[in-house]
């Protein structure tokens, strides 16, 4: 992808294109069914998307990924984050 495209994105969201290839890069080979993998991945989503997320939708996030089956990914993430 073009240099420009990541510019209007960042202008856009004010999130750094950097951090979310860096997760999604880290997020290739990780393993879901892994509680403390997923609530690193949560965390810094959380972190890149300048949200909080309490420790009660962490755990909720958490067994909807870990025991639900729900897949991973940056949006499901963040649309658990915006709903509370």
């Amino acid at each position: 992808m073009d240099n420009g495209f990541f510019k209007n994105v960042e202008k856009k969201t004010g999130v750094n294109m950097k951090d979310i290839l860096d997760l999604a890069n880290s997020l290739q080979h990780a393993n879901f069914k892994d509680e403390k993998t997923v609530r690193g991945v949560i965390r810094k989503v959380s972190q890149i998307a300048g949200k909080s997320v309490s420790r009660d939708m962490e755990d909720k996030i958490v067994q909807s990924i870990i025991k639900d089956g729900k897949s991973l990914d940056f949006n499901t993430i963040s649309k658990m984050i915006n709903k509370k």
